[in-house]
């Protein structure tokens, strides 16, 4: 809709202007002309001749009265009121400027510069009023200028101070190719150079600003922003800019507010209550002082606090908003962007100062009576007398402007200022390298230089595009492609001064021209008093970052910052799977190895298997030393002695292998642990199987005509155990040299821990090692099964076949819990089964025959060993 205003009031413009010239283009009797029509001109205007005139546009008065429009007769003129001290400051820069330069002799000597200054009354109307005089119109009637051109004495225009404004005059002036150098406007629309071929600026565009609030935001993690925006075109520009940029970095806007320009009391507190709900914790205010001022008074009349603002350059150093310091309980703390400021200029004060109504120039100065009765609050006598007016005093005459602190007077904070200083010196400098052209080598056709006697708009645009040049403080000037200056801010903060004013802090910088590769962005974190007289950086984020062990949850119709936090499963870093091989810390922050876990010494459990198998050890000894003790006794000769002390050592050898299974698994102690199980096991259960062999041998013996003693003596006993020990020595080196056990390391994503497990290798092998064990247990049990009725009071038969019931048992049990234990646990599983059959056959075959030895060695005889119809065992 803005855009189809401009292309409309342009497409008028352009229509009316040829109008005109197609008028004055008839044969008359004077020199061809190009005249502009214009009514009676109210419009009052500060003046001073030279040989070339800089026109000004300054809005001396913050709003208009307008005046009744009923079309029932004819309207009064509008009326311009709430004078600005702050920008009357900026146009008597402006004037000093001038005069200045007009006291070089080395810049423009003999040639002097002239000023023609209205008050635009922050209204676009008057600034296009205002553009029309300055184009040729002079008081009453008609203005004509002759050759042609449609342009009165002023080649080019100093102003406007807003965005809007300088909008409607550089549509105007852009038509004649008139050079436009504002001091304040800085929408980012204005660097169109197709819409606005000759507008240029001293101020930045709000591009940089946008660029620099931008990367504030980020810089300091805000996440949740609100933007306030002015209803014009530097406030919705600058807001919508902003909006773009800000989500770009992954923060979102939490509200879009636009004040309006009537500042209606229902709309203002819309809007206030909206930032209350919207619990945005930083809020950015892209308008300029007045509509920022009505804010801040909604703002303060509910209480509304706990909200870091941020400025845009526009109300940033706003004395208007700070004096008096009315709005400090919550402005305090308030951070913006503002134009770089000035050193000192010299003599700029004493300059100001100088202005008094009896002053000789003071009847030329439409503008002073205004100022004069709102600084001191007093009436000037008016051409109609009386005593007073408005029911103000009359002004005693005596008033003195160096006793009086404000806006106007205060050259600490000289910002715009200065920009109004620089582009007085850029039009100067331009008109030096003008008059500095030498005949042949101008930059115009045929090499013409510029005609310095009657200055051409287009001429000086064209000098004025590429100035550059040092002011006496060192500052640089010059304009890019698109009419822009270097871009340069100082990041203020509102603070509390020891005398309870406003002081506005610097307290980083941001600068466009920082090489590439390097900050812009300069900020001194300890300078920073933030809102509610705090030292912490303010938090502003629509939802808070999800705690470790969490993932954020986009809520459905809600922007991307705001969420809801899920519970993770275990494993996971922002409910992102870690590797196999890692899994996630306590805090969930990040992915470490995974603990390595396996049987170890250390643990619970590995300690209590150590303790059993060597007690188990150690009982087998103590039986040994027993045996040894008395190894003449009835009973320990009795069924082989030598096949006891064999069986003895082998079960000695079955609780020491369970230590093998206990530890870090290695390559050897993989093969090391099933290959000493197997072979130990089959030592013990062939010792076993032979004494159950003599057993049944014995009592074949003692049948008439029987000589089987013979075939199984204690060498047969001996072959017989060596053979079916050396199966088993066979099976288990064919299994190593085949695909021996060896280190394995489970990992599953639902546990924390890598189990160091040993892997069989192959399975065929391990069953065949297990299977034979169990083929010589099952013959074993099955022979002193039949075996255990045989007429003896000692009957060995009867114990070995309890000991091989509990062997069986153990480890029939073994398999189905073997692979069903997790982890270390089958390891766990497999060495309780060992230490359980261990203990199972040392009980089973020697306690009885160490209770009878210890506690009742009266049994301890042959007589009682044997019989009526016994045998007698071989020794």
């Amino acid at each position: 809709m803005l855009r189809f205003s401009r292309v409309w009031f342009l497409c008028v413009t352009v229509l009316c202007l040829d109008f005109f010239c197609l008028i004055s283009s008839q044969p008359q009797s004077k020199p061809q002309q190009c005249r502009l029509m214009a009514g009676p001109s109210a419009l009052p205007v500060l003046q001073r001749e030279g040989d070339v005139i800089l026109g000004g546009l300054f809005s001396l008065h913050d709003m208009v009265l307008q005046p009744d429009l009923s079309f029932t007769f004819k309207p009064a003129p509008t009326r311009c009121t709430g004078f600005n001290f702050r920008t009357f400051r900026w146009m008597q820069t402006m004037m000093f400027a001038i005069e200045e330069i007009n006291r070089d002799d080395h810049l423009l000597p003999n040639f002097t510069l002239g000023y023609k200054i209205y008050d635009s009354c922050s209204t676009p109307y008057h600034a296009l009023r205002a553009s029309v005089e300055l184009m040729g119109v002079e008081g009453e009637g008609e203005g004509e200028v002759e050759g042609g051109s449609c342009h009165g004495l002023v080649p080019v225009v100093i102003g406007d101070g807003g965005s809007t404004l300088s909008l409607v005059v550089a549509h105007f002036l852009g038509v004649f190719r008139v050079p436009q150098v504002s001091y304040f406007s800085s929408c980012a629309c204005l660097s169109n150079k197709a819409e606005f071929p000759a507008f240029l600026r001293t101020m930045p565009s709000d591009f940089f600003q946008v660029d620099a609030l931008v990367q504030l935001v980020q810089h300091f993690s805000w996440k949740w922003v609100g933007v306030v925006a002015g209803d014009d075109a530097y406030g919705r520009g600058g807001a919508q800019i902003f909006s773009e940029e800000v989500q770009k970095l992954g923060a979102c806007v939490a509200l879009l507010e636009i004040i309006p320009k009537n500042h209606a009391e229902g709309a203002m507190a819309s809007i206030v209550a909206r930032i209350r709900s919207s619990a945005a914790g930083v809020v950015l205010v892209f308008a300029l002082e007045q509509d920022a001022g009505a804010l801040f008074d909604e703002a303060l009349r509910q209480g509304l606090t706990g909200v870091q603002w941020l400025a845009s350059e526009a109300w940033s150093t706003a004395s208007v908003l700070s004096t008096p310091p009315r709005f400090l309980p919550i402005l305090q703390g308030s951070m913006g962007f503002a134009i770089r400021r000035a050193v000192h200029i010299p003599g700029l004060q004493e300059f100001l100062l100088r202005l008094h109504p009896s002053s000789p120039d003071a009847s030329k100065d439409p503008f002073l009576r205004p100022f004069w009765e709102e600084v001191f609050g007093c009436s000037l006598q008016g051409d109609g007398g009386g005593d007073s007016q408005r029911g103000k005093p009359l002004c005693s005459g005596s008033e003195d402007l160096g006793s009086v602190r404000n806006i106007y007077s205060d050259v600490s904070q000289l910002r715009i200022s200065y920009n109004v200083y620089k582009a007085v010196y850029a039009i100067a400098h331009t008109l030096h390298a003008m008059r500095s052209c030498e005949t042949g080598r101008g930059p115009f056709p045929l090499h013409a230089c510029p005609d310095t006697d009657r200055v051409q708009p287009w001429q000086l645009l064209h000098y004025l595009k590429q100035v550059e040049f040092s002011n006496s403080f060192g500052d640089e000037t010059k304009f890019d492609v698109n009419g822009d200056p270097v871009a340069v801010y100082d990041l203020v903060n509102w603070q509390l001064g020891a005398e309870g004013q406003v002081k506005f802090v610097t307290v980083g910088r941001f600068d466009e021209t920082t090489s590439l590769g390097r900050k812009k962005l300069h900020i001194q974190k300890t300078d920073i008093i933030w809102n509610g007289n705090q030292t912490t950086v303010p938090l502003s984020v629509c939802s808070s970052s999800c705690p470790p062990g969490t993932r954020r949850a986009i809520r459905p119709h809600f922007p991307i910052c705001c969420f809801d936090c899920v519970v993770c499963t275990a494993g996971e870093i922002k409910c992102v799977r870690c590797l196999p091989e890692f899994w996630s810390n306590k805090e969930c922050t990040a992915c470490i190895p995974k603990q390595v876990d396996f049987l170890s010494f250390n643990d619970t459990m590995g300690m209590a298997l150590l303790s059993v198998a060597l007690l188990g050890s150690f009982c087998t000894a103590t039986v040994v030393l027993i045996f040894a003790c008395h190894h003449a006794t009835p009973i320990v000769r009795a069924n082989n002695s030598e096949l006891s002390f064999l069986l003895l050592f082998s079960l000695t050898l079955c609780f020491l292998c369970s230590l093998t299974f206990i530890g870090r698994p290695s390559e050897w102690s993989c093969m090391l642990r099933h290959t000493a199980f197997g072979i130990t096991f089959v030592l013990c259960i062939s010792c076993v199987l032979g004494k159950t062999i003599v057993v049944l041998m014995a009592f074949r013996a003692t049948l008439p005509g029987s000589n089987v003693r013979k075939w199984f003596g204690p060498p047969q006993q001996r072959a017989f155990i060596s053979l079916c020990t050396l199966v088993q020595v066979v099976i288990c080196a064919v299994w190593l040299a085949v695909s021996p056990p060896s280190p394995h390391r489970l990992m599953t994503r639902e546990s924390a821990c890598v189990i160091l497990l040993c892997d069989e290798g192959s399975a065929l092998g391990f069953c065949l090692v297990l299977g034979y064990i169990g083929l010589l247990a099952s013959l074993c049990l099955l022979l002193a099964f039949l075996a255990r009725k045989l007429p003896d009071n000692f009957n060995e038969a009867k114990l070995i076949t309890f000991s091989m019931l509990i062997f069986c048992a153990v480890w029939v049990a073994f398999v189905p819990a073997y692979v069903s234990s997790p982890g270390k646990y089958s390891t766990a599983t497999e060495v309780f089964a060992i230490l359980g059959s261990s203990y199972g056959l040392l009980t089973c075959l020697f306690l009885p025959k160490c209770y009878i030895i210890l506690l009742k060695p009266e049994k301890n005889n042959r007589k009682h060993l044997m019989a009526k119809n016994s045998v007698r065992l071989s020794t």
